[in-house]
């Protein structure tokens, strides 16, 4: 399943937490009910996204997809910004 998005971020390369932080001031960026993808290939971003959206006042985690590029998953999350 393909999800529609407004914006991307390649956090590809970064290491926990930073894939997490970095979503955080892009949602920022957005405009109320506009999607993020993060694109990740760090596998502790699934759960951290998952904790973010159960405490964050002005996200929703829309979809988590698993992909696999060159034969390395990628974990790819789509925030919404409600707030």
């Amino acid at each position: 399943m393909s999800q529609t998005f407004d914006k991307l971020f390649d956090a590809r390369s970064l290491n926990c937490p930073m894939p997490l932080v970095n979503a955080r001031k892009e949602i920022g960026k957005l405009e109320l009910g506009q999607v993020l993808k993060v694109v990740a290939t760090d596998r502790g971003s699934v759960a951290d996204f998952q904790g973010w959206a159960k405490v964050a006042k002005n996200m929703e985690l829309v979809s988590q997809e698993t992909e696999s590029t060159d034969g390395a998953p990628v974990y790819v999350h789509y925030v919404k910004r409600t707030a």
